[in-house]
């Protein structure tokens, strides 16, 4: 029996910032990993350099017939110090957005891929009665920034896994 899937299907595939981009060094897993005893067998370090590389990783995406593409932003690049926004980190990720739009990728936007801030991480984290307001904002700024280019979006990637 043939599988027949309906006009406008997207096939993707996705990746988390931590996991691929390398050298997320201001988020609360990067501590993790260095910690004496600490859950990680090894650091995420370089990763496999997504972070510089993804317009070759994008062009094998479309090579192999993908037509969506689900991405973390690393809210720790793009807010490594309370209230301090990065425009560099911000416009890298805009660029992987057009990027997505170049290849005929449809851009699915996770906006938090289990990693916080080290700040936020230092405040209690998730338990920080401030943190959902914190979260809203950073947000808001993605939104304000980027949302032109986001075809999709998602806000927590597995809830239960941080909770």
């Amino acid at each position: 029996m043939e599988t027949v899937f309906p006009p406008g299907f997207l096939w993707g595939t996705a990746t988390a910032a931590h996991q691929v981009e390398g050298g997320n060094v201001y988020n609360d897993n990067w501590v993790l990993e260095h910690v004496a005893g600490g859950p990680y067998v090894e650091p995420s370090g370089d990763a496999c350099d997504h972070y510089h590389r993804y317009r070759e990783d994008m062009r094998l995406l479309a090579d192999l017939g993908l037509t969506m593409y689900r991405f973390s932003l690393e809210w720790s690049r793009i807010e490594p110090e309370e209230g301090e926004f990065s425009l560099a980190a911000l416009d890298h990720y805009r660029r992987i957005l057009a990027t997505c739009h170049e290849f005929g990728l449809t851009p699915m936007v996770t906006l938090n891929h289990f990693t916080i801030p080290r700040w936020l991480s230092e405040r209690g984290g998730w338990e920080w009665a401030a943190a959902p307001e914190r979260f809203a904002r950073f947000c808001e700024k993605v939104a304000q920034y980027l949302g032109d280019l986001v075809g999709w979006a998602c806000t927590l990637n597995e809830p239960n896994v941080v909770a």
